[in-house]
């Protein structure tokens, strides 16, 4: 999280789509820079797990100790209400999601910005516990080139490079990276606390600059990862009574996109479309669950600067999500699609010296659920240099499916399918409230502290039920709401070249449904 005021102004926030800097905008945004994430890189260059775990209020839950498997807990929610974007682009919900903090790499990011609460005016549904927006690094004239081989005393070797460099009209990205993860159980236990594991990035982006003003870049975004875990005897081939489980995932990840960008005098159009294909294979003993999804996404945006003080953001986009299951058994399989069109505005104002108002409007139409109108309002006030509060509170929703936490402990075994006449889209409120200052003194000391306050409420909560009579398992609505609130402190002590933060935080969330609490 950046707080000092000489960084702040260095950064500029991409999420929100403005261009301002992050202490001009309303809502509230933590951002981890390219300094940071060199740092996370050099830690853990195989995933983005190690940047993300160390931010206050930010959990990073394991799903499986055979698969390695992570969600990411913002606030006391669970994974799944928490959206991944990649540069803007929503490449990894529903099925996708299952393991996809496992398989981004860090070392082609600019940097990562984090947005606590729900987001949805700007991209939809799914952000009711936050946003996370991983933003890569772009091709300057002076070319960049950067390689890195890690190999870690828990028998993991990792290699990545990364090169970029803009030429006259054309410029070009590449990004591809490998990792051999030998099956290791330190305390000799007969069970993987790191599952074996192969995984290959392969990521290259190309830019077309027509002028000065014009701009359009494509990509293709790939991943293959294979890996097992469980009984060690197992993963050597040495199956008996006593040593049976194994865990094996098999993914593939595809994905293609498109952005075009023009910018005038005091106006910006875009347009962005991406395409995506994950296929994924878990064996267990006995069961095999085996499926893979189609997401298309579409937008076209105009930005309008009508003078220093005010920013108009005006879109529509349209999210398709696709999941057909292999049926490798008796059991049904649960195929869906998600259809879904949206249109939306957003206005940040300065008023007066003191003030910065942000507002926008959604609405959304689902052809399975309906339609969902998101408002959502932000307030930053700075009464002078060293202070800065802000206050904001939105709506979100989530569409049904049954790729939750609780299905992936059961490896998505004996789960019925959801019945769209049945069942209800998740739905949430929420709001928070922080204020930071900072000062310097002796002239080469800089202090900070942010205090935050935030409250979401969750309605039509998604709830795994055991079917006694069919040995299985099926979902319907929490007949009551899931309350998360709590408060987190950040403290920052900065002194040249050194920094020392100290961060708490403190997560309230209770289940009201079922008669409990």
């Amino acid at each position: 999280m950046e707080e000092d005021q000489e960084e702040l102004e260095e950064v500029t926030i991409a999420t929100t789509r403005s261009s301002r800097t992050i202490e001009d905008i309303p809502t509230r945004i933590e951002v981890i820079t390219s300094e940071e994430l060199g740092e996370k890189a050099a830690m853990n260059s195989s995933n983005i797990g190690m940047l993300l775990s160390e931010t206050t209020g930010v959990q990073m839950q394991q799903l499986s100790l055979s698969s390695g498997n992570l969600s990411i807990r913002i606030q006391g929610l669970d994974g799944r209400y928490t959206q991944i974007l990649k540069d803007g682009f929503p490449l990894y919900g529903g099925f996708a999601g299952g393991l996809s903090i496992m398989q981004i790499p860090p070392l082609d990011l600019k940097q990562v910005e984090l947005i606590k609460g729900s987001n949805s005016t700007l991209y939809g549904g799914g952000a009711i516990a936050g946003l996370v927006n991983l933003v890569t690094i772009k091709p300057e004239k002076k070319s960049e080139l950067s390689a890195m081989l890690n190999q870690t005393s828990a028998l993991g070797t990792s290699g990545n490079i990364f090169y970029a460099q803009k030429f006259e009209k054309t410029g070009l990205s590449f990004y591809g990276s490998a990792n051999n993860q030998i099956a290791y159980d330190p305390d000799n236990d007969g069970f993987l606390n790191i599952p074996r594991a192969q995984t290959i990035n392969f990521n290259p982006k190309f830019y077309l600059y027509f002028n000065p003003n014009t701009e359009l870049n494509f990509g293709l975004n790939t991943s293959f990862d294979e890996r097992t875990g469980g009984d060690m005897q197992v993963i050597k081939g040495n199956v008996s009574e006593e040593n049976v489980f194994s865990e094996e995932n098999i993914s593939k990840r595809y994905a293609t996109r498109i952005l075009f960008k023009h910018t005038s005098k005091n106006r910006t159009f875009s347009f962005k479309n991406s395409f995506s294909y994950f296929d994924r294979k878990l064996v267990i003993p006995d069961y095999i669950f085996q499926g893979n999804q189609m997401t298309g996404f579409s937008e076209i945006l105009f930005n309008f600067h009508g003078n220093e003080k005010s920013d108009w953001q005006y879109g529509v986009n349209h999210y398709y999500e696709r999941f057909i299951e292999e049926k490798t058994d008796s059991f049904p399989v649960r195929d869906y699609t998600h259809n879904t069109i949206g249109g939306f505005t957003q206005n940040t104002t300065n008023i007066g010296s003191k003030f910065i108002f942000e507002g926008g409007l959604r609405t959304d139409y689902n052809f399975d659920y309906g339609v969902f109108i998101l408002p959502r309002i932000a307030l930053l006030y700075k009464p002078n240099r060293k202070i800065i509060s802000r206050i904001g509170g939105a709506l979100g929703y989530k569409l049904p499916t049954i790729f939750t936490e609780d299905a992936e402990k059961l490896y998505f075994k004996g789960i019925e399918p959801l019945i769209v006449s049945n069942m209800n889209p998740e739905t949430s409120v929420g709001g928070n409230f922080d204020i930071n200052y900072r000062t310097s003194f002796l002239d080469k000391f800089t202090f900070s502290v942010n205090q935050l306050f935030y409250l979401t409420r969750l309605k039509n909560s998604l709830v795994l039920r055991e079917n006694s009579s069919q040995n299985g398992y099926f979902y319907e609505n929490a007949d009551g709401d899931v309350l998360s609130n709590g408060f987190e402190t950040n403290v920052k002590l900065t002194y040249g070249d050194f920094k020392l933060y100290v961060n708490y935080a403190f997560t309230n969330t209770q289940l009201l449904y079922d008669n409990i609490n």
